[in-house]
């Protein structure tokens, strides 16, 4: 039975990889809710990880994720949604590396535990196979042009989640 956001997601473009993906990442971001002992809005968490890609309809480069932020905006999605599509990639990237990776010169770094979530959780899904943290990393550092920043944020991230299970 397909529920609405995969039928938005169809509707918008994206092809069954990204569903499948999207899909891959939501139950992860919420087991990843079940298990840390913060308050997490599980809701938010569900709909920031199933339309997290849904720029991916219109493009699959680094830009995907303003262009998600834009289109969500457009289709009247909540502002707490539309942060967690634009601050998805990577650990999130700084106002000056998004300046030189040609975004917005804005800040797209998560803030709330429910956009670290979904970040963190799409780090940790290849495709829609979920990969441990070291391999995660491994592949991030692969990434061309990824700098030390990131990585860094990346490591710090996976470090504040699994403080936040043992709280």
């Amino acid at each position: 039975m397909e529920d609405k956001e995969t039928g938005l997601l169809r509707s918008v473009g994206c092809s069954e990889r990204v569903i499948r993906h999207v899909l891959a990442v939501k139950e992860l971001a919420l087991r990843i809710a079940g298990e840390v002992r913060i308050p997490v809005d599980r809701e938010l968490v569900r709909m920031g990880a199933l339309l997290h890609d849904i720029g991916r309809a219109r493009t699959h480069g680094i830009e995907h994720a303003v262009v998600g932020a834009e289109m969500a905006r457009e289709l009247g999605v909540d502002e707490r949604l539309v942060s967690i599509i634009e601050r998805h990639i990577g650990a999130g990237i700084t106002a000056e590396e998004a300046r030189s990776l040609g975004l917005p010169a804005r800040d797209f770094v998560p803030r709330t535990p429910e956009e670290k979530i979904v970040a963190y959780a799409d780090n940790l899904i290849s495709g829609d196979r979920e990969t441990g943290f070291d391999e995660a990393l491994e592949d991030f550092r692969s990434i061309p042009g990824i700098g030390e920043g990131a990585v860094e944020r990346f490591i710090r991230l996976h470090q504040e989640i699994e403080q936040w299970k043992r709280q």
